[in-house]
């Protein structure tokens, strides 16, 4: 059966139309839907304005890329593809969608139980009961515990428990080591933790005295550091725990970090042995997957 004369998908051009005269290809071709419906070819010898308006339809067909038509089997010699019989182009085919880019591969530093510091090169591991940092406006805070509570002082909202990680600054010619670092951190860890906030706002009233739990020296991810605690007594509220934790970064110039922990006191607060396994459980970056950090303390002093 021969197919009637007529505009079909070109074999050699899926992008194009070319015209069956009802026993062979003819070299006329257009673009797929042209207005008006299908028209006859001119005849044959037209004019060059014909020839013109054919190579302007044929350059907006390749401008026109993504209107796909039907691929037909046939070559030149034959008719137009038989395996489902031809079919004149009345309607455009529906547009392509576009296809969105894979999702990035998690890598190991983005482990929903690792929390990574950057900057000091190393990573904690999220104990139950802690989660990422949400909407906390105390600065370097790498995991807080879940949920939030009214403060028993000044109208703002408090957390039961927070783990800060930063850079030591200090100037150059001072001494260095993690003892006297951690010494001189630990009250400004108490007063940033109890005393006012950054809004100067005094959430449990303000500290009324404290005391040294414990300190000593501790070897967090493989280095040697040193630790003070201290319990601090509130105006409101049960009061609570704070820690300086001091020790060399594996990272650049080594530079000191301190880890500061910030519990509260009372039965809704962490248990305080969460402190030596959040210390435990950091690592370097580079050894996050190899559990090479010991957070044990060496022969602490009460």
């Amino acid at each position: 059966m021969t197919p009637p004369p007529g505009w079909y998908p070109d074999p050699h051009g899926p992008h194009l139309e070319r015209w069956w005269d009802g026993t062979a290809w003819t070299e006329h071709r257009r673009a797929p839907e042209a207005p008006g419906g299908p028209v006859p070819p001119p005849s044959p010898g037209g004019t060059g304005r014909a020839r013109a308006v054919a190579l302007t339809t044929a350059g907006a067909v390749l401008v026109a890329a993504i209107v796909t038509g039907a691929v037909f089997l046939g070559e030149d010699e034959g008719g137009p593809g038989t395996g489902t019989g031809p079919t004149a182009t009345t309607t455009a085919p529906p547009t392509e969608q576009p296809v969105p880019p894979p999702a990035p591969s998690e890598s190991a530093t983005e482990d929903p139980d690792l929390v990574e510091d950057q900057l000091n090169g190393i990573t904690f591991a999220l104990p139950d009961g802690w989660i990422r940092p949400e909407h906390v406006a105390v600065d370097d805070v790498v995991m807080t515990t879940e949920g939030t509570y009214d403060c028993p002082g000044e109208g703002t909202v408090c957390r039961h428990g927070l783990v800060i990680s930063r850079t030591v600054t200090a100037t150059a010619g001072d001494e260095q080591s993690p003892r006297l670092l951690a010494e001189q951190d630990i009250p400004d860890a108490a007063e940033e933790g109890f005393e006012e906030d950054a809004i100067g706002n005094r959430p449990y009233g303000g500290i009324e005295s404290h005391e040294v739990v414990k300190s000593g020296p501790i070897a967090v991810a493989g280095r040697a550091g040193y630790f003070v605690r201290w319990r601090v007594t509130t105006g409101k509220g049960p009061g609570g725990y704070v820690q300086s934790t001091v020790f060399p970064s594996s990272v650049g110039t080594e530079s000191p970090v301190v880890v500061r922990y910030v519990f509260d006191a009372g039965e809704d607060g962490p248990p305080l042995a969460d402190m030596d396994r959040i210390t435990e459980g950091i690592r370097p970056v580079t050894d996050a997957a190899t559990g090479g950090g010991v957070g044990s303390s060496i022969g602490p002093t009460d």
